[in-house]
């Protein structure tokens, strides 16, 4: 059997697209950061997972209401992944932003790289988590340019910080 803790260490090893996934709560925006968010299929409809653990606030809304948007963040939104990784300022999330309703009324992020619009059609639970599958409901791509905010070793760091550097040597 493995070590639970070593198994962390070695997955903040896989770098990672950082998300925010919001959904409503009866009418009200709520939202929390992700990475473990991947892609399942494009033929025949569009679909995308999400891995939410249980204990998360937005794991009984989700479920609830059967919406979420996934918006993925660019290397400049750092400070949005700071705010929806707090508690602390949770009151803030969806005031110091721009966001717009897609189909399904979860909020899009005006600006990420894009927004993937779903409703729920499966859910399983694992472990601690449930995996939700969302059809994609709408596609929005704010952004010509692609530069992804990543997750890696316990903090956030872009691709083009890697990129740079070789440039420049």
């Amino acid at each position: 059997m493995s070590d639970p803790d070593l198994f962390k260490r070695g997955m903040r090893r896989l770098a990672a697209g950082v998300s925010v996934i919001t959904t409503l709560d009866d009418g009200r925006p709520a939202g929390f950061v992700a990475t473990a968010v991947t892609s399942v299929c494009a033929d025949p409809a569009p679909s995308l997972l999400i891995c939410v653990n249980r204990s998360a606030s937005c794991h009984a809304v989700i479920h609830k209401s059967g919406i979420f948007c996934v918006n993925v963040l660019g290397e400049g939104d750092v400070e949005i992944a700071n705010l929806f990784s707090s508690r602390e300022h949770r009151h803030r999330r969806f005031t110091d932003c721009d966001w717009e309703a897609l189909e399904t009324g979860a909020p899009a992020l005006t600006g990420a790289l894009a927004s993937f619009d779903c409703r729920v059609s499966e859910k399983m639970e694992v472990e601690s988590h449930t995996v939700f599958l969302g059809r994609v409901a709408t596609i929005k791509l704010w952004e010509r340019e692609v530069h992804p905010l990543l997750y890696v070793d316990g903090h956030f760091d872009s691709l083009r910080s890697v990129a740079l550097a070789k440039s420049a040597a």
